[in-house]
């Protein structure tokens, strides 16, 4: 069992790091794009907010409709990649744990 499940929770791991810097570079752009850095009518900046923006949207709109109204402040990525962060610890304890 643990040749299957050990790299299975190491896949898991992975995928949740990618996800996290996506989160990440969602973020950014909203910046550069509120700061008018970059301009969404270049097609292929379009396209990459929009892609982001599907990707990370689901899993942010719950966490938005929880907090409450900070005005401007959007802290909903932060709370998610800390959640994120904490489900990793613990399929890393649960790998360790299944190793001995």
């Amino acid at each position: 069992m643990d040749v299957i499940l050990i790299p299975l929770l190491n896949i898991i791991a992975t995928l949740i790091n990618l996800y996290i810097w996506i989160l990440i570079i969602s973020a950014v752009m909203s910046w550069l794009i509120a700061f008018n850095v970059i301009n969404t009518s270049n097609r292929f900046v379009y396209m990459l907010v929009d892609f982001l923006w599907r990707v990370t949207e689901p899993a942010l709109r719950p966490i938005r409709n929880f907090l409450p109204n900070l005005g401007g402040i959007d802290i909903s990525p932060l709370i998610l990649i800390l959640g994120l962060i904490f489900l990793k610890d613990v399929l890393f304890r649960l790998a360790a744990r299944l190793a001995y």
